[in-house]
């Protein structure tokens, strides 16, 4: 059985767990400038959704009923897209947990905002940890660096995605302090150069992880994929 983990650009991933598909926070070509996949070519069989802002949720609805996906996410975004008329959800909140024909997610604080694209109450940001295949993999979402990561850390992680776009979320210097909290195995950042508002030096950030903490950095080009 495999893990892989697949960047599209921005904060949007795709996973593929022993064959099952599993898109984070889609936001495809079109209305990512950073995505070369169009969401038309795009396999789902669940959706994670770690929050409201349209650079997370732009194509969640269309790509849900096209392939007919569960949308994974908070209670408020599981009943806007209920609303939108896609009604196979399932509505988590954080620091909860459930079993899932893939593996195990569970719902993590994140340190953000969370309104919907049409203004609409977006609930609480989130991250995720989704245990699968004898791994652990954390998908912070959009969020500042908080000392509770450590709690997270516990888990033991083969893997974590961090933002390290700053402005908008944790930049550099905290994506590094975070890595200190969480002991990753290896750390992939996200968020980052879609526009030049975010825009960071990866290579230089993955030299720095690599000299400052025991975490190997990934740094994913648009579409690469890495096998846990």
């Amino acid at each position: 059985m495999s893990f892989s983990i697949t960047w599209h650009g921005h904060g949007t991933f795709s996973l593929n767990i022993g064959g099952k598909h599993i898109v984070v926070d889609p936001f495809f070509a079109g209305n990512n400038p950073a995505a070369k996949t169009a969401v038309s070519d795009v396999a789902a069989d669940f959706i994670l959704q770690t929050h409201g802002h349209g650079d997370h949720i732009a194509d969640t609805v269309g790509l849900a009923i096209r392939t007919g996906a569960l949308v994974i996410g908070n209670f408020e975004i599981c009943n806007w897209i209920g609303g939108k008329g896609h009604d196979n959800v399932h509505a988590m909140n954080t620091g909860g947990g459930w079993d899932f024909p893939f593996g195990r997610v569970k719902m993590t604080p994140a340190l953000h905002s969370s309104g919907l694209p049409d203004g609409s109450y977006g609930g609480d940001p989130g991250g995720f940890v989704v245990t699968a295949e004898g791994k652990n993999i954390y998908i912070a979402g959009d969020t500042a660096v908080f000392s509770d990561m450590s709690l997270i850390g516990r888990m033991g992680l083969d893997a974590a995605i961090l933002p390290i776009g700053d402005n908008f979320t944790m930049g550099p210097d905290d994506a590094l302090l975070a890595i200190d909290y969480l002991k990753p195995k290896v750390v992939i950042p996200c968020h980052y150069n879609t526009w030049p508002l975010i825009a960071v030096d990866a290579a230089a950030w993955a030299k720095r992880v690599s000299s400052e903490t025991e975490a190997k950095p990934v740094v994913l080009a648009v579409d690469e994929t890495y096998t846990v």
